[in-house]
């Protein structure tokens, strides 16, 4: 396999990248409308639509702001830092951002039911396709590991083994989808709690994928998107400890609240 793989239809080239970044959002969203019209939504149609607003700006916003921040040295020495901002993202950013917008439109609207939890899944399935496209663009795009020796490392396309760091995360979503749906097994989670589970998994664990992966250090030895997984799970504490020590508030029994 050549990197970065581009696919050739008809008279026009088109990256791997493109089209599988495409076909998340597309496929996401149609297993959103799935899910909300099997299992049904405690929301207001109008509430959504708002809820969609603030997590479609917060995640425009969020994703640019984290994405420009990873590389503090190239935003200072940008021609234009406006532009660097506007093409520079990151899922991390995007998730941060988006909870931002939504917590923030709730209130506007006064909101107080969770609304995550249709999300969790559909967000997953499009992680996991955009990821492909990431890892079939190599290092044509960001998303790709220190250099490595171990067995999994890859050429991804500058002769250099590296770590397959899209591979990692496809199988760790792939792993957390199945151990979340795994857990409703023993009853049904409280609600919200399966977002907030999606959250503090993914986030802990990007948070260590970082350490494999070139970054640049934008405090204490943290890059931007390590800080703001930190700051994304000391946002989730509750969840965490719950995780950790009392997995039984997890779940809402038949008879309880």
């Amino acid at each position: 396999m050549t990197f970065p793989v581009v696919f050739q239809l008809g008279p026009l080239a088109v990256s791997a990248h493109v089209i599988f970044e495409t076909l998340a959002f597309f496929l996401g969203f149609r297993y959103f409308l799935f899910l909300r019209k099997r299992s049904g939504d405690s929301i207001l149609e109008v509430n959504r639509i708002w809820i969609f607003i603030g997590a479609t700006a917060g995640a425009l916003l969020g994703s640019r702001v984290l994405g420009a921040l990873e590389s503090p040295s190239s935003l200072r020495q940008a021609a234009s830092p406006l532009l660097y901002l506007f093409s520079s993202k990151t899922i991390v950013g995007g998730l941060l951002g988006g909870l931002a917008g939504v917590e923030g439109i709730k209130k506007m609207i006064g909101e107080t039911r969770s609304s995550g939890d249709l999300f969790t899944y559909p967000l997953m399935l499009g992680m996991i396709i955009g990821r492909i496209g990431c890892f079939l663009n190599g290092t044509a795009e960001s998303v790709y590991g220190m250099p490595t020796e171990a067995w999994p490392g890859m050429d991804l396309g500058d002769g250099i083994p590296r770590h397959p760091v899209a591979l990692y995360e496809i199988a760790f979503l792939i792993l957390l989808w199945a151990c979340i749906a795994m857990g409703e097994r023993s009853g049904r989670y409280r609600e919200g709690m399966r977002f907030r589970l999606f959250m503090t998994g993914y986030l802990g664990f990007r948070f260590l994928l970082e350490f494999l992966k070139p970054r640049e250090a934008a405090l204490v030895g943290l890059s931007a998107i390590q800080i703001g997984c930190l700051a994304g799970l000391i946002y989730y504490r509750h969840t965490l400890f719950s995780l950790i020590f009392s997995r039984n508030k997890l779940l809402q029994y038949a008879g309880h609240p």
